[in-house]
């Protein structure tokens, strides 16, 4: 088996990412589980990603226009964001 590639920049926040990608995976609706997931199929483990893309995007955002994203519904902002931008472009 080959050693993953994936490392992360501050290895000291490994617990924190995996909590992350388990939120992610619930909230998009895929259950993971600790240890292997090679049962996953690719569209789950991208539908996974994606949510965890949206998520940082959402939080980077959030700090640069001063906000603070902690507690606050990012799934029921990020609606209501889409909600506006279909209306915007119909």
């Amino acid at each position: 088996m080959s050693k993953s590639s994936n490392q992360l920049v501050i290895p000291q926040a490994r617990a924190a990412m995996d909590q992350f990608k388990f939120e992610a995976a619930k909230e998009v609706g895929v259950n993971l589980k600790d240890g292997y997931n090679g049962d996953l199929t690719t569209r789950q483990a991208g539908s996974i990603g994606g949510q965890m893309v949206k998520k940082m995007v959402y939080d980077y955002q959030q700090r640069q226009v001063g906000g603070n994203a902690q507690g606050l519904n990012m799934t029921q902002d990020l609606n209501v964001i889409q909600q506006q931008n279909q209306n915007s472009q119909s």
